[in-house]
């Protein structure tokens, strides 16, 4: 069994910083790459970023400039860290990671369960 989990969200002023983190726990013998993606009221999934085993990051465009992905190997967590934030950015944001388990051959996709960001004055 595997769990990942979000925490870190709330509400925040505009031009506000905020960090989430991901954690990964559980029967893990390896996490490949792990992701943010956020979905706002009415509006499909969208991709925050990526990041790669190594600590290399990708960025959706709109996001790049605020926006920064880092991980904790040691402790299987990924955080993401929001800086300058806009209303536009409320969304509950997910984490997905891909986790080969202990005794298995190939990895799985997991999902958070959402940690909801507010910005609003």
């Amino acid at each position: 069994q595997v769990q990942v989990v979000e925490s870190g969200g709330g509400l925040v002023q505009p031009g506000g910083s905020l960090r989430l983190s991901c954690a990964a726990s559980g029967n893990i013998f390896t996490i490949h790459g792990m992701s943010w993606y956020r979905q706002a009221p009415g509006k499909q999934r969208e991709l925050v970023g990526f990041i790669t085993s190594g600590g290399s990051a990708t960025y959706a465009d709109s996001m790049k400039d605020r926006f920064t992905i880092s991980r904790d190997n040691a402790k299987n967590t990924v955080y993401l860290e929001m800086n300058s934030l806009k209303p536009e950015d409320t969304a509950v944001y997910y984490c997905g990671a891909e986790i080969r388990e202990y005794g298995k051959p190939v990895s799985s996709h997991y999902w958070g369960q959402g940690t909801q960001v507010t910005v609003s004055s």
